[in-house]
């Protein structure tokens, strides 16, 4: 419980650090919000690895799923912010791992997790990453589309200096989404190898929209090199794609985990 309360203390320290150099427009001293992002993500590791040794396995049920995601969301984030101008996804995406853990520590912990064989855990770990990364894409296009809008209606906040060009946002946003569909990608085909018997264990639904998520984030990339789609275009297709994918992993395993208790 320490880890976890100094790991959620870090993370609100690195987003108000952020809140405070974008309000002051501050330079060098902006990237002061790194160090204790740092030391949240490591702690936020230590925490599931802390369980995870104490249990015998590897958690990855829903509150514990949900926190991981929440960890490779905002290791992402200190990669993108150190090396450019992301402060303002450090400001979404680490008051959001920190209230993930926070769940995890209430409501995640499970006392004899089911073992998983290499197979099965490269496949949970492939999707883990997946959605992680797609989820900053999908916090890239709802940057990109209020972005856009107060620039159309000619509003000049002082937030936007804390976001790239627009230019420079909509190329990361894609090459964000590449990267997540050669990892979504990998999750199909390992979850096609690897996984048996789809409608015993209430798998055929989850798969249908993980599918037809793949198909959005294809047709997205496909109309981008084709058709040169961007804009409105590109952030409606985006937040479509990861919403079916939402429903299909967290969607799916709220109702059987949380909800009918089928652990």
């Amino acid at each position: 419980m320490t880890i976890v309360l100094i790991a959620v203390v870090l993370y609100l320290t690195a987003t108000g650090l952020l809140v405070s150099a974008v309000r002051q427009d501050r330079g060098r001293s902006a990237r002061l919000w790194l160090a204790p992002a740092n030391l949240a993500v490591l702690l936020h590791g230590a925490a599931h690895f802390l369980a995870w040794r104490s249990a015998g396995g590897a958690d990855l049920h829903f509150f514990a799923a949900l926190s991981l995601v929440g960890l490779g969301m905002s290791v992402l984030t200190a990669i993108v912010g150190a090396s450019g101008r992301m402060a303002a996804l450090g400001v979404l995406v680490f008051p959001l791992s920190a209230l993930m853990l926070v769940g995890y520590q209430l409501y995640g912990h499970v006392q004899h997790p089911e073992p998983l064989d290499w197979r099965l855990q490269l496949h949970a770990w492939m999707a883990l990453l997946a959605y992680a990364t797609l989820a900053v894409a999908a916090l890239f296009a709802l940057m990109l589309w209020v972005q856009e809008g107060a620039l159309r209606r000619r509003e000049f906040h002082g937030w936007l200096r804390a976001l790239p060009p627009l230019v420079e946002l909509e190329s990361l946003l894609f090459r964000t989404i590449a990267v997540g569909f050669v990892l979504l990608t990998a999750t199909l085909l390992t979850g096609v190898l690897f996984v048996e018997n789809l409608l015993a264990q209430h798998l055929m639904h989850k798969t249908v929209l993980s599918v037809l998520s793949w198909l959005a984030f294809g047709g997205l990339l496909l109309g981008r090199w084709r058709y040169g789609w961007r804009g409105v275009v590109a952030v409606r297709w985006t937040l479509a794609a990861m919403a079916l994918l939402i429903l299909a992993f967290f969607g799916s395993k709220f109702v059987l985990e949380v909800i009918l208790k089928r652990v």
